[in-house]
């Protein structure tokens, strides 16, 4: 979190650029110690919104190129202005995947340190747990899973009716068999990352695609990569429209998310950076939530559901992504909802 001191000292350096501690400390004037400062400056920089050039007495601190990445934004303002009214990122931006995500971390230090600390309590239950009770809750997770991820796309089943639809292959009245065919192949996609746990390690582009046939099987919905272009409703935002830049970006992001050393790391990105990229005419939200579950599983962490998000403000933090490419507020889902799972299921 960036308190009300911490955003002092970034607006200090924002507006003036590179500055010393002392030229900071006199700028903003005497709201708090130069000790305090100094904590401020320390902390801002292991958390990559500063950088220093230059060292000791010389050592002056600039905005990190992280900086708009992770940057807190207001979602609620800033969805106050109507799509045209909004100065964004137009075109698919691959230096945020080649530059930034590849160099800096989305995560602050206590943010990791907070999941930590969940996956810990999720280690410590899980081991009080039968195999046939673990079992259990993993169902459990991947029905709610099934539902939610379908949900975001429009689907109109209830939970309940999800339920049913998945233990008793019994289908919904005035439901279309499409929507059915969606939470089905959602449970398959699941139980196909439950039974070949190592199989999206390393991330590869052709793992990729097959997570996508799952999910899209039987449905009309192309396969393989995009060979035209994809229009996305509710931004003005243009994915690629060329095969081979798609494959391009599609390798860059399973390189950065193979050489990334935090799990939660490799499991945000996969989340946000398939649906960035926009790989298929369809199911690009429905085959990073699985990839990213699937990252999750592979290395024993808790998988997540996204039962409790809203699908409303799901869209609002990924469109924020493509928009501004920054991720704070799709971060803070990730982190919510991997609490929700823990405290939850297990």
């Amino acid at each position: 979190m960036i308190d009300n001191r911490k955003q002092q000292v970034i607006d200090f350096v924002k507006t003036n650029g590179q500055s010393s501690s002392k030229e900071i400390f006199d700028g903003i004037g005497e709201t708090f110690s130069y000790a305090t400062l100094k904590r401020i400056l320390t902390d801002l920089k292991a958390n990559d919104y500063l950088l220093t050039k230059g060292q000791g007495k010389g050592t002056k601190y600039v905005l990190s190129p992280a900086y708009k990445l992770i940057s807190p934004i207001d979602i609620e303002k800033y969805y106050e202005k109507e799509i045209d009214e909004r100065q964004i990122i137009k075109n698919f931006n691959s230096d945020v995947i080649t530059e930034l995500l590849k160099n800096y971390n989305s995560f602050t230090e206590s943010e990791l340190d907070k999941l930590a600390l969940l996956q810990k309590e999720y280690q410590k239950n899980i081991s009080e747990l039968s195999e046939t009770e673990y079992k259990k809750e993993l169902e459990r997770l991947a029905i709610d899973l099934s539902w939610k991820s379908s949900q975001i796309e429009g689907n109109t089943y209830t939970l309940l009716e999800t339920e049913r639809l998945l233990k008793e292959k019994e289908t919904a009245s005035g439901k279309t068999k499409e929507e059915a065919v969606m939470l089905l192949n959602h449970k398959d996609a699941i139980d196909f990352i439950i039974e070949h746990d190592d199989y999206l390690n390393p991330l590869t582009v052709p793992k990729i695609e097959d997570i996508h046939s799952i999910l899209t099987k039987e449905l009309v919905v192309e396969r393989n990569l995009r060979k035209r272009r994809v229009g996305i409703s509710g931004t003005n935002y243009k994915p690629l429209d060329n095969e081979f830049q798609i494959l391009e970006a599609l390798r860059n992001t399973c390189d950065v998310i193979n050489n990334k050393d935090s799990i939660f790391e490799k499991a945000l990105l996969a989340l946000v950076l398939i649906s960035y990229i926009q790989p298929f005419m369809d199911g690009n939200k429905r085959t990073a939530r699985i990839v990213s579950n699937a990252i999750l599983m592979n290395y024993d962490y808790c998988p997540l559901s996204f039962r409790t998000v809203d699908s409303i403000d799901y869209k609002k933090a990924m469109l924020l992504f493509y928009e501004q490419n920054n991720i704070s507020n799709f971060k803070e889902i990730f982190i919510n909802q991997f609490e929700f799972a823990v405290r939850t299921y297990f």
